[in-house]
């Protein structure tokens, strides 16, 4: 099988109105996110999205920690948004709050959940683009990882199996742990917002995943 690039794609899609494709519209958005701090275009992205919630009378299980997020990128600028992406997960020397699965599953960085994920992705047949300076155990990788899985073309590797393995294994273990280490941080704010629709979410991908 030949090698395939992941990357970041910060780009909101169109057409999400499969259970599926927004889902992986999600998962994209929310790999963004961890990444590197949005820019205005996907704010005002996010805030558009909000408006158009607003017309319909849905009660999707996700539409108050989305409209919280809604709310988020209407009050914080991009400027804001880095600021605070800056000093909470890059810092200078230690971050305040860690993205990577190796830290919160082995309490430091490099270890062997990190092996583990290289081993899924090797599985796979998918590697890490050149581009992306992060370890595959980061939060955005896996979150990359998973968009895939659910909307690749590939059905042999783009299927329901390989994604309830794949978030069992490698998201699962330790997401709460993040979303606490995030809630729990007084100089965080606008990522409040992302940890929650980020916990929301996973919490319901593991219901669902428990069901097959």
């Amino acid at each position: 099988m030949s090698k395939k690039e992941l990357e970041q794609t910060p780009e909101l899609s169109k057409e999400g109105l499969a259970e599926d494709l927004a889902r992986a519209d999600l998962y994209g958005l929310l790999a963004s996110l961890f990444f590197q701090p949005p820019d205005q275009t996907l704010l005002d992205q996010i805030v558009a999205s909000g408006k158009e919630a607003n017309t319909q009378s849905s009660e999707a299980p996700l539409e108050g920690v989305w409209m919280n997020l809604v709310e988020a990128a209407k009050n914080g600028k991009a400027a804001d948004w880095k600021a605070e992406y800056d000093n909470s997960f890059l810092g200078v020397g230690k971050p305040n709050v860690f993205l990577y699965s190796s830290f919160y599953i082995a309490g430091h960085l490099h270890e062997k959940p990190l092996l583990e994920v290289r081993r899924s992705l090797q599985q796979f047949g998918l590697e890490a683009a050149d581009s992306v300076s992060e370890t595959e155990d980061h939060i955005a990788a896996l979150f990359e990882v998973m968009r895939y899985l659910i909307a690749g073309e590939d059905v042999e590797v783009s299927n329901l199996t390989n994604q309830r393995v794949f978030f069992n294994d490698h998201i699962r273990p330790w997401y709460n742990d993040l979303c606490d280490a995030i809630d729990a941080d007084p100089e965080i704010h606008l990522y409040k917002a992302v940890s929650a629709i980020t916990r929301e979410f996973l919490a319901v991908e593991g219901q669902s995943f428990d069901m097959i």
